[in-house]
């Protein structure tokens, strides 16, 4: 039975509360160098909801999900869910002359998840990402494979052999494809959702702050990591005091808003670790008559372990990645859905390339899968390509 969730979902926290619902359980993660929220390989760990709390909490131990305060024990979970999480990094590949002539023949050899290449939509049990996991989250939900020969053709469709007529730098590609067929093949069905900010980020806190002041936001969220093999006594210990923190920033900002007086500061500043408070409130007060306290606070919440991706891709990047993205897509099934988002109103995608990597988005999209239905939600409108 799917449960009701009681909360305003968007683009950077919709997956946990899916995990939850039981709709997901496999995510596969595709990131550019260039993002590095999440440590590589495989995490494998439980969503639940938090006796204490009542809140939707996991028992995964990366920084990401630390610094969050996200981490509970197993035994305070109750509706767990094994969530399954694969983080695989996507490099651009270098152009080839006879990239175009095997696009089609890779599509037509795409492993199938049924006889009628029709997926499921009941349930969804795998997902697939590429982008920004705090702002972005393709995601591929799967079909069972038609047989337990399966993976063996997935791995055959995918070689790279010395031989290959396909430039080098396309191999590491389909060996991601063979991983994310073996990871498909566990599910009903899939969707994939594509983040324009993948192919281009900028952090936009970098262009409202000088450097002095960002500087300062990192100091005052940064989060102590615990020691290599922290005990769970020691994960608490660590969750608890992040979690303090930032009730503390969050508290003191509020306060900023309704007076920033100096009495104010003054009192906040006195608190552990705030004292840099007062440089950074006078620094804003300085350029701006009425600093917007609230977005300073949401700006610092980014600045935890790792900042975020800010990379202004080249054209040639750019288009690197979308051969990438290409040579990834005929080598897996076709998804049941493709999702995509913009991520320009909040300047994650940058607002002079966002047209243009939708442009290239989309094509590459209709000579993988053909005939699309497109619909612009942004914009209420709907067309065919």
């Amino acid at each position: 039975m799917t449960r009701p969730c009681n909360c305003e979902l968007s683009i950077e926290n919709w997956i946990m509360p899916a995990v939850y619902a039981g709709h997901i359980s496999q995510v596969v993660w595709l990131h550019p160098p260039w993002a590095q929220q999440i440590s590589e390989g495989k995490h494998h760990f439980l969503v639940g909801k938090d006796l204490s709390t009542t809140t939707i909490r996991v028992t995964g131990t990366d920084h990401y999900f630390l610094s969050d305060g996200l981490y509970v024990p197993a035994d305070q979970l109750e509706n767990q869910k094994l969530l399954n999480l694969h983080v695989i990094l996507i490099n651009p590949t270098e152009a080839s002359n006879s990239q175009e002539g095997n696009g089609e023949a890779a599509s037509a050899k795409r492993l199938k998840l049924s006889t009628d290449d029709t997926a499921s939509t009941s349930s969804v049990t795998s997902s697939m990402a590429a982008g920004d996991p705090d702002h972005t989250t393709p995601s591929l939900k799967a079909k069972e494979a038609q047989s337990a020969s399966a993976p063996n053709k997935a791995e055959t469709l995918l070689e790279c052999p010395a031989s290959s007529s396909l430039g080098n730098s396309e191999c590491p590609v389909r060996e991601v494809g063979k991983d994310v067929c073996q990871v498909l093949q566990k599910g009903d069905a899939y969707v994939l959702d594509i983040d324009l900010d993948f192919f281009s980020v900028k952090n936009p806190f970098k262009e409202m702050y000088t450097q002095t002041e960002y500087e300062l936001l990192q100091e005052l969220y940064s989060f102590k990591k615990p020691d290599r093999n922290a005990t769970e006594e020691g994960l608490l210990d660590c969750v608890e005091n992040r979690v303090h923190q930032l009730e503390d920033l969050e508290a003191a900002f509020a306060d900023l808003c309704d007076s920033d007086d100096e009495e104010t500061l003054q009192k906040w500043a006195s608190y552990p670790g705030m004292k840099s408070l007062v440089q950074l409130v006078h620094s804003l007060k300085a350029r701006m008559e009425s600093p917007d306290y609230e977005m300073v606070h949401q700006a610092g919440l980014t600045c935890d372990y790792v900042e975020l991706p800010h990379h202004v891709s080249t054209e040639e990047e750019i288009e690197g990645l979308i051969r990438s993205i290409k040579i990834l897509l005929t080598a897996v099934p076709k998804p049941t859905l493709v999702t995509v988002a913009r991520s320009s109103l909040d300047d994650y995608c940058p607002s002079e390339q966002v047209d243009i990597i939708q442009e290239k988005v989309l094509s590459l999209l209709g000579s993988v899968y053909g005939s699309l239905d497109v619909h612009l939600d942004y914009s209420n409108t709907a067309s065919s390509l």
